[in-house]
């Protein structure tokens, strides 16, 4: 199909052609004397009928071009209220401009999200550098005595489960202490080509020791065609452990997990779901956020670190829940990492 040729270049020939058919209708008119005068008339007419009905209009057009151009998006033509092709061209115009400037605020809206999780991570950093110092020094003298003490206990004394209880104790808060450290200043991934079902594979095993235990089921469903993908899989390992974690914690009886790995595109896409009690519409915005959390004993730091290891592989973690029918995360991985621009500063 022919290109269309751009409104100025229609009105100039249509404006040659009526001057054509003006000189024609006066060669006629030298003939037949009697119809000279008529032929200029509806020629004059056509021009100012041409004039009013597409000039005018494709000038407008042209200046409100102009004004988007210098990032104007508050612009809108008059013409679009007519019941004509070039009505239908105003309407389509003014729709165009309505889209960028929604295009433009959701872009500012995710920017200053962006920049407010920035702040937010950095006073994040300074507080849990300060934290880790404070608490894990005494903690680990702590944990000496009750070591000292565990050894010179009697091996039928009660006390014997209470140091027990107290190492398990230390050993949560220096892992309360650890996740906020890596959530502040997560270490870069040492990304490198790899068998990405390999990774799933070891997350699940160490899952099911504690979901057994539960009596729930975790199915795996791997994908022998998928290619190795770049990624660090310390890091991948950790974010599935905190998914399944999750998971379980989200299914009060007997219950059952299922992780898929498979290829989308251009990317690996690995699934948990789970048939738990779900998570509700009000809380499921607010799940990645730092210390965020509806279990009595979490520390609201999992998913944040989730999320964060994930967008350092350039990728991203989805979810879908309903409530009473379980929950799916999905975390999506590049195949092969593109390296991103660097923002100024």
């Amino acid at each position: 199909m022919p290109a269309a040729l751009p409104p100025g270049v229609v009105t100039v020939t249509l404006t040659i052609l009526l001057g054509i058919l003006a000189a024609r209708a006066l060669k006629l008119g030298s003939a037949f004397g009697t119809l000279t005068g008529g032929a200029v008339a509806i020629c004059g007419a056509l021009l100012v009928v041409l004039t009013y009905t597409v000039q005018r209009p494709m000038v407008e057009l042209q200046q409100k071009i102009a004004q988007l151009g210098r990032g104007d998006l508050d612009v809108s033509v008059s013409f679009a209220r007519r019941n004509d092709e070039i009505g239908d061209l105003g309407r389509n115009f003014n729709q165009m401009v309505k889209q960028l400037r929604e295009s433009r605020e959701e872009i500012e809206r995710l920017h200053r999200t962006q920049m407010s999780r920035a702040e937010h991570f950095a006073t994040l950093g300074e507080v849990a550098t300060g934290l880790a110092h404070e608490i894990r020094n005494p903690l680990a003298g702590i944990a000496g005595v009750i070591e000292i003490i565990g050894r010179d206990l009697p091996s039928s004394s009660p006390a014997r489960a209470v140091v027990k209880d107290v190492r398990q104790e230390i050993a949560r808060i220096n892992h309360i202490v650890t996740d906020l450290l890596q959530t502040a200043r997560p270490h870069p991934p040492k990304v490198r080509k790899s068998d990405l079902n390999t990774t799933v594979e070891h997350a699940v095993m160490l899952g099911r020791q504690q979901a057994m235990a539960k009596g729930i089921e975790i199915a795996l469903h791997k994908d022998p065609s998928l290619p190795e993908v770049e990624h660090d899989s310390d890091q991948i390992h950790q974010v599935l452990l905190n998914l399944l974690l999750n998971a379980q914690q989200a299914i009060e009886t007997k219950g059952k997990i299922e992780v898929n790995v498979e290829r989308r595109g251009p990317n690996a896409v690995i699934e948990v779901n789970d048939n738990g009690r779900g998570i509700s519409p009000e809380h499921l915005p607010n799940i990645f956020r730092p210390f965020y959390t509806t279990k009595g004993d979490g520390t609201g730091l999992g998913l944040s670190l989730a999320r964060r290891i994930v967008e350092d592989h350039h990728g991203r973690i989805d979810v879908t829940s309903t409530v009473g029918k379980g929950t799916t995360f999905a975390v999506v991985l590049p195949l092969q990492r593109v390296a991103r621009p660097v923002s100024a500063s």
